[in-house]
């Protein structure tokens, strides 16, 4: 039983590993679009998202690797996840998009 919730836990450690990652890089996108050094934004963050990664799985796994593969499945779980949310809001924002140039073109 305790071998069970040690997996439990790394999967929602994953999960939460996961969570951090790609929100980093969708606020990192988003900074990044609109400043001039673009290019120091997306490495800076892609070294600290993948640091905090590395750390992350490394204390996770605490040397088992059923333990770091369960942990990178919520990790990918997370991805997912978090992709299709990205689509949804996507798609809810195009008809606003929408909406609003059609108020300025009358105007």
């Amino acid at each position: 039983m305790n071998e069970i919730m040690l997996l439990l836990l790394a999967f929602i450690a994953g999960l939460m590993l996961g969570s951090l990652f790609f929100t980093g890089l969708y606020l990192t996108v988003k900074v990044a679009v609109t400043s001039k050094t673009p290019d120091l934004w997306i490495l800076g963050s892609f070294l600290f998202r993948t640091s905090i990664m590395l750390v992350g799985f490394y204390f996770v796994s605490f040397g088992s690797w059923q333990r770091l593969l369960i942990c990178l499945i919520g990790f990918i779980v997370a991805r997912t996840l978090y992709s299709r949310l990205i689509n949804h809001m996507k798609k809810n924002l195009k008809p606003l998009q929408n909406v609003a140039s059609h108020e300025t073109k009358s105007r």
